[in-house]
């Protein structure tokens, strides 16, 4: 039996069949959820959200090697200059696909700022950096409603414009073929084409001679500029490629939610999507999705079920959901880090690195 299966996988439409019941999967996916709840299809949306974030994290710390702890900082200007683009706040109203790319240069703009005076700073130091950078972002947004008021200060903005394709309203539930489309259904699909273009983005520039380079920098960067590569340039354009990807998630997320302000931007955000990216297995892209999936669902998942568990149990609440689930997080991590060092999913190279530490044939050659 195990010889006709590894036979089917060999044959050559093994691969197209098996991207056909992919996408199959991913079609019928939100009237799956929507028929256990709403609330499952909005967090599958916020964890296709999560996605972005980690992916262009993962160009900057997974290829590049450049350890970024104010990531969250490039999505919230891409939220706010969606905000105010698309709000009552300033009277202007433009259509998302103007604003999208707008958000995406600010964001990628922002990204060589904080690049451009770091470039000389690896490790700890780079990473301290960054998180001031994304701390001061976020305060930035809480304080810059007086003496002229941009932001709206902690108040946040409201009533943001959704996104609108073609006259149809993504937020507004319609009806099509005797199937209804609610809103989180159609923001669904959108973010799922939005997370296929990113991720063939990613995989091309992997493969690509900038993705060869950045790998240089990352394993060394003495020698990488030994070699030719133009270093400064490749690390700016690392920062800008990553914050755009940011810059996008953003926007996206302003339109989705229809409020935004300075709280949902918290360094424990930046935490989170470092973590989907170690976790994952940075520098592979498959690796980075599964790590922002895990992270995005197992915490709700037990938000649902710890606290029923334990009023079953004990009749009553002991420990808060959010306390257990941070505990549970942080005991995964810890175990992740000890049985597999490289991530649940790690890159080639990176798995080349940790046999040669281990001792084994392969290190030893090398």
């Amino acid at each position: 039996m195990l010889e006709e299966f590894a036979s089917l996988k060999r044959h050559p439409a093994a691969r197209w069949v098996g991207l056909a019941a992919v996408a199959l999967a991913l079609l019928a996916l939100p009237f799956a959820l929507a028929a256990v709840g709403t609330t499952w299809v909005r967090i599958t949306n916020f964890a296709i959200l999560f996605v972005l974030l980690s992916l262009g994290l993962n160009i900057v710390v997974g290829f590049a090697g450049l350890l970024d702890l104010g990531y969250i900082a490039f999505y919230a200007v891409g939220a706010y200059v969606y905000a105010l683009l698309a709000s009552p706040h300033f009277g202007i109203h433009w259509p998302f696909w103007a604003i999208l790319p707008i958000g995406a240069a600010v964001a990628a703009l922002f990204g060589v700022l904080i690049g451009a005076p770091t470039l000389k700073l690896r490790g700890d130091y780079l990473a301290i950096v960054t998180l001031g950078f994304g701390e001061i972002v976020r305060i930035f947004l809480n304080n810059l409603s007086r003496p002229v008021n941009i932001t709206n200060g902690p108040q946040g903005i409201a009533r943001i414009d959704p996104i609108r394709l073609d006259g149809v309203d993504l937020s507004k539930a319609d009806a099509v073929l005797g199937l209804t489309f609610s809103g989180p259904i159609k923001y669904y699909y959108f973010l799922l084409l939005v997370m296929l273009a990113v991720i063939f983005i990613c995989l091309r520039l992997q493969n690509s001679r900038i993705g060869r380079a950045w790998e240089a920098i990352r394993e060394d960067e003495v020698a990488a500029r030994a070699m030719g590569i133009d270093t400064t340039r490749l690390k700016l354009l690392a920062f800008a490629m990553g914050a755009t990807f940011g810059g996008v998630a953003g926007g996206m997320f302003s339109a989705i939610q229809g409020f935004v302000s300075p709280e949902s931007f918290v360094l424990v955000e930046s935490i989170m999507v470092v973590s989907m990216v170690v976790l994952g297995g940075m520098g592979n892209v498959w690796g980075v999705i599964l790590g922002a999936v895990l992270l995005s669902f197992v915490p709700e998942f037990l938000r649902f079920t710890v606290e029923p568990f334990q009023r079953q149990i004990f009749g009553r609440m002991l420990i808060e959901p959010e306390v257990i689930r941070m505990l549970i997080f942080g005991l995964a991590l810890v175990l992740v880090m000890i049985l597999r060092p490289g991530g649940l999913l790690p890159s080639a190279v990176r798995k080349r690195e940790l046999a040669g530490r281990d001792g084994s044939p392969e290190g030893s050659a090398r």
